[in-house]
């Protein structure tokens, strides 16, 4: 391994190929700040640029653009609650109150280093022991992924709060949206309408723009101007306890991620809806999750980092996509006359490696790049409302424009903009929906493949069969009765311990002397100093 990373090395470290990767970070970064764009369009929009490069440069930029993209869709979600990308949708929750209370420049900087140390560790991981990952993702087919998007969607449990009932209403109404489109067995429309532009589904980041964006705009145009933030230079500086809190939170999105990016078709934003429910599970600071805490900003887009780098596993190594933007460059690939697979590391190592270890010089560039001007960026939030709020609205309506060049974006971005002002007035969560849209088409995919291949015997044996999907199935029951059975525990211990009090207190309070008619004289005496101090 020694000598492939050294081969690496010398192949990613030469003046053009810096250049096109510093390049690429920089592009990146832009097409994340800008909402609808995206890494997969902006990756599979710049290929053809790349077409006069050598092979090895223009994936290092294409690379490079994937992962600047990842950090760009959070500067917005931070900033002005509207996510870039669909992974970055998370990192609202608890990111937009950081800025809100005057933390944006923590609450980025907190995220450009999580986002660092997933990357660097998940790409160790990646070079030491990505063929044995690749075995380990070839032997996850349909019952296994089925089993994954069950305890997907179990983890709706997590963001339902204290409500549970109206939390799973929340998940269904999301799961019923997802529902829009192209039936993936029988391949009839549904729930279509007669529109053309339905038969893809119901646009995801149109339908984020509007819940976060153009909802949390109107709710704050009805709550009236606000003044801006005015919060101190070093009010925007990470401090101790930040770092404190932040090390648990990355460690687990990084490696929630990981494992997730090596499924193929996994993608990144499940990783990071994931990682913000484990969070929920075992973070000490749980309780103040999606009231601005800084673990519900680094636990997703640690998660999405790894699971980005956790993507080209099974990309370069089975040639099959992890997520969106690796089989955008999957078809990169093949425009430059590369076969992803098995023989990739043997037949073209200087190619491979070189783009592995461009990853690491990315992912520095990045932190050198954004750490900096975390503060910087945190200076929007100075502007006064009355000039911010139309350039959100503008610059959502243009990014959901831009997705398909189509009017229709922006009507649905209107549409579910209102439902995200009606979601904020009846204090309806808002995550649910968000997760059981996106777990939803997935889990009907893996569901309609698991019966195809069952046949007559059922999806059950199927499962059955598999000691992996019946391990993960175990936990989707455990993550959904867990809180219950705490609950039960807790109370029985709770009432022991109450029993226990009032038999010792029972067993300190002496007996009182039984009184006859003789002794009423001086059993009323002794109760007359206690009638006298209680009065």
């Amino acid at each position: 391994m020694i000598d492939n990373l050294v081969l690496g090395f010398e192949s990613a470290l030469t003046p053009e190929n810096l250049l096109w990767c510093f390049i690429g970070v920089v592009l990146g970064t832009v097409i994340g700040i800008l909402p609808g764009l995206g890494s997969a369009t902006g990756v599979a929009i710049l290929i053809p640029v790349t077409l006069t490069l050598s092979p090895l440069t223009a994936l290092i930029m294409l690379a490079g653009i994937y992962h600047g993209a990842q950090f760009g869709a959070t500067i917005t979600a931070i900033l002005i609650a509207t996510p870039g990308e669909a992974s970055s949708v998370i990192s609202t929750l608890d990111g937009y109150q950081m800025a809100r209370r005057g933390r944006a420049g923590p609450a980025l900087a907190i995220s450009a280093l999580g986002a660092f140390v997933a990357a660097m560790v998940s790409l160790v991981v990646l070079v030491a022991v990505a063929p044995f990952f690749a075995e380990v993702a070839l032997e996850f087919g349909p019952p296994e992924m089925l089993a994954i998007m069950v305890l997907g969607l179990a983890t709706i449990v997590v963001f339902s709060g204290r409500n549970l009932l109206l939390g799973c209403a929340m998940g269904l109404f999301g799961i019923l949206v997802g529902c829009v489109g192209v039936d993936t067995g029988s391949g009839v429309a549904r729930y279509t309408f007669g529109e053309v532009d339905l038969y893809g589904g119901v646009p995801f980041v149109e339908v984020m723009i509007g819940l976060f964006a153009i909802g949390e705009l109107l709710h704050q145009l009805r709550q009236g101007s606000a003044e801006p933030i005015r919060a101190r230079f070093r009010d925007l500086l990470l401090t101790r306890e930040d770092l404190r809190r932040a090390a648990a939170p990355t460690a687990r999105g990084t490696v929630v991620g990981f494992l997730l990016g090596c499924l193929p078709g996994a993608g990144t934003t499940l990783a990071s809806f994931m990682a913000y429910g484990a969070e929920k599970r075992f973070s000490k600071n749980r309780r103040q999750l999606g009231k601005g805490a800084i673990e519900g900003v680094v636990a997703p887009d640690a998660a999405t980092n790894a699971a980005s780098n956790a993507n080209f596993i099974p990309t370069l190594v089975l040639g099959v996509p992890g997520g969106a933007t690796t089989a955008v460059l999957l078809g990169a690939f093949l425009v430059y006359g590369i076969q992803p697979g098995p023989q990739l590391f043997d037949t073209q190592p200087a190619l491979v490696w070189g783009l592995l270890v461009s990853f690491f010089i990315g992912n520095v560039l990045l932190l050198a790049l954004n750490l900096p001007l975390a503060p910087v960026f945190a200076q929007l939030l100075r502007l006064r409302y009355e000039i911010l709020y139309p350039l959100i609205i503008v610059t959502s309506l243009i990014g959901a424009y831009t997705v398909k060049n189509s009017l229709f974006s922006v009507f649905v971005t209107l549409v579910f903009g209102l439902v995200g002002y009606a979601m904020k007035r009846l204090s309806l969560p808002v995550a649910p929906l968000v997760l059981g849209l996106v777990i939803g088409p997935l889990f009907e995919k893996s569901l309609t493949q698991s019966s195809a291949l069952a046949g007559d015997a059922g999806v059950a044996s199927l499962i059955l069969g598999s000691t992996t999907a019946i391990v993960v199935l175990l936990a989707a029951v455990l993550l959904v009765a867990g809180p219950v059975l705490g609950r039960a525990i807790r109370g029985r211990t709770a009432g022991a311990r109450d029993d226990d009090a009032t038999g010792g207190a029972e067993a300190a309070v002496p007996t009182a002397p039984r009184t006859t008619a003789n002794d009423e004289g001086s059993a009323t005496d002794r109760a007359e100093p206690g009638d006298s101090d209680s009065r």
